[in-house]
């Protein structure tokens, strides 16, 4: 067993997995938030078609956020003391994000 593997195998995870599952949710409520001022925005503005386009991929991009989140956090609870992320949650989750950011660029810019 390496050095790394000898310090890992005691350890005790604490509360360290309820705050990352709860950074998680906020995170996904946070991103919930964003799409329902999205769909205001277009839908009290009288949605110019690039405002809809926006309006509709943030909505896919939320989606695949909270798919992401979804499984990060089952496999968070699934196991006594989680391992570090997949890069495939991290790489999705920022995918997503940025995704919705540039967005919602073009739904204030079209607004």
């Amino acid at each position: 067993m390496s050095g790394a593997d000898a310090r890992g195998a005691g350890r005790d995870p604490g509360l360290q997995p309820e705050r990352t599952r709860l950074a998680w949710r906020r995170t996904t409520l946070a991103s919930t938030v964003v799409v329902a001022l999205a769909v205001r925005a277009v839908s009290a503005g009288g949605g110019s078609a690039a405002g809809i386009v926006a309006c509709a991929l943030c909505c896919a991009w939320w989606l695949g956020f909270l798919r992401v989140a979804h499984r990060r956090i089952r496999g968070l609870t699934a196991v006594s003391a989680p391992g570090a992320p997949a890069a495939s949650y991290a790489v999705g989750a920022v995918i997503c994000t940025v995704a919705m950011a540039v967005c919602g660029a073009v739904l204030v810019g079209a607004g």
